[in-house]
Parts: structure tokens; C-alpha cells; sequence
């Protein structure tokens, strides 16, 4: 097997062209393949800055043959280009596999960074920037946003996540339930593109606007949301803390689980029962 094959992890713009780096262009016109989410939209991309590299499509639903072929291409030496429609790829975005699988076997990964839409609308929120979680899409059942929001609104750190636009205005609606309409928020949208805002205040503030203005439940979205208030924070489950409760609830109901793992860990029962309540589910 040779070695000499590298897999780049190329960041490409999340709405302004011109955010594509120098570096980032040079690697996309010098490799012999670029694996792409969605061919077609990143064909765009290729034409606007005159990439005649080949393409081909690379995304969640790819077989297992598919990323072993890559594989194959790049332990014979190739270079090849792993991108996203848009941001930096892995960012709740496709490409674990692949990456984890060169890596296991020795292969080069090459990360090539740039925008990344999280990181972009957290920098201009005005919120707390030392310490928060990304966690992707805020989920699509009510039930589900509103556990949720009980569970990552109750840590000290600033709540980052994806929202889609049909359920923009439900999801504001159950966390101003879940949290309070005063809680600090930042709703942003359309990031480097024409129609970029950034609705701010707090989450009934963002209700307000959401309400007053139709336009404003359009485009991509990422929702921010302050740390909770010292006395409202609850302790986080961390992994060991998980994995036992995991082994309990294979034995018992939630609430017994809940009940043992809290005394060993410190952790709320309250806290542990709605995990346990999810992981039976």
C-alpha cells in the first residue's frame, strides 16, 4: 500500500463565493478527485473559480463500496478532495466514514479550513464565545424540541444549533415555553449572503420578529442561545456517567436508573430519568 495518498478536508464558502481561501483553491485545482455531497450543486463552485477537476458524489447515503473505492484511489497514491455543499465538511455534514477509514489504515488527512456556519454566527452573536456545544438540527417532533430544549438550556455554556425554516417558528415558540421569553438568544441567517440578519435580544424578541415578518422564517438558520443563569444550571452527564446509565436501563425502568446512577455520580435524578426515558425510546 502506498502512503503517498492524502485526503484534504476542503472548507468551501456558505454563501459568499469570494470566502473561498487561496489555499483552499489551489488544493481543489491540484488533486485528481473531489468527492462532493451534491455534484450538481457544487458544480457551481467549480465553474465560478474555474475547476476542471473530476467529481463525483460522496454523501450519507453512499454505499460502503463507494468509500471503499475512494479508499483504494487514495492508498494507490491518489490526492483526493473531500468537500460539502457548503461550510467545512463533517460539520454535521458526510465524511466520517471515510476520514475515520484513512486515518485506521495510516493514510494522510489534510485539513484545509475555512468557513464553517456555526462558528461564523457564533463570532457576530454577541453571546458567550469561551465555552458552548454545537449539536446540529434542533429535532423535528415537538415532544423531542421540547426535551431538547430542557436538556442543553440547563447548561453553562452557549447553546449552538441548526434550524430548518418550516419549523423555525415552532421550535422559538416551545423554547420561550421551555426557557422563558427573557432568555438571551440570536437567531441568524442567510450568513454571508444578500439577506444575512442576525434577530437578536431574547427569545421573545425573536418570537416578535418571527411573527411581524414572514421573510424572516426564510433561508439556512443557526439558533443561539445563552448559558443558563448560575442557580438554573444543572450538571452535565458526561460519558462514564452515560455508559452506566446505559447498562442500568437494560436491567431497569428509567426511574430506578436514574435513582441508583444519581447517588453515584451527583447528577440530578430529574436529569438522568429524561435521559434514561430517551435511551429506552
Amino acid at each position: 500500500m502506498s502512503k503517498d495518498g492524502v485526503l484534504y478536508i476542503v472548507a468551501t464558502p456558505i454563501g459568499n463565493l469570494d470566502d473561498l481561501s487561496v489555499r483552499a483553491l489551489n488544493t481543489l485545482k491540484s488533486v485528481d478527485l473531489i468527492a462532493a455531497e451534491d455534484t450538481r450543486h457544487s458544480k457551481r463552485l467549480m465553474n465560478h473559480f474555474g475547476i476542471d477537476t473530476k467529481l463525483i458524489a460522496y454523501h450519507d447515503h453512499s454505499s460502503e463500496q463507494k468509500s471503499a473505492q475512494l479508499i483504494e484511489r487514495l492508498a494507490a497514491g491518489e490526492k483526493i478532495a473531500l468537500i460539502s455543499d457548503a461550510g467545512t465538511p463533517l460539520i454535521n455534514d458526510p465524511g466520517y466514514r471515510i476520514v475515520s477509514e484513512a486515518r485506521e489504515l495510516g493514510l494522510t488527512v489534510v485539513p484545509v479550513p475555512g468557513p464553517s456556519a456555526p462558528i461564523t454566527a457564533l463570532s457576530a452573536s454577541g453571546l458567550p464565545t469561551d465555552s458552548f456545544a454545537f449539536v446540529g438540527f434542533v429535532p423535528a417532533k415537538s415532544h423531542a424540541r421540547k426535551q431538547f430544549f430542557e436538556r442543553h438550556g440547563a447548561a453553562a455554556h452557549t447553546l449552538v444549533c441548526f434550524e430548518s425554516p418550516h419549523r423555525v417558528l415552532a421550535s422559538i415558540e416551545e423554547a420561550v415555553e421551555v426557557l422563558g421569553g427573557e432568555r438571551k438568544a440570536v437567531l441568524a441567517r442567510e450568513l454571508t449572503k444578500t439577506f444575512e440578519t442576525f434577530l437578536g435580544g431574547t427569545l421573545g424578541d425573536i418570537h416578535a420578529a418571527l411573527m411581524a415578518d414572514g421573510n424572516q422564517c426564510r433561508g439556512e438558520m443557526v439558533l443561539m442561545i445563552s448559558p443558563a443563569e448560575k442557580e438554573q444550571c444543572v450538571l452535565e452527564i458526561d460519558e462514564p456517567t452515560e455508559q452506566m446509565l446505559m447498562a442500568l436501563c437494560d436491567e431497569l425502568p428509567p426511574k430506578k436508573a436514574a435513582s441508583l446512577v444519581s447517588q453515584f455520580s451527583g447528577v440530578p435524578k430529574k436529569l438522568l430519568y429524561q435521559r434514561a426515558v430517551e435511551l429506552k425510546s
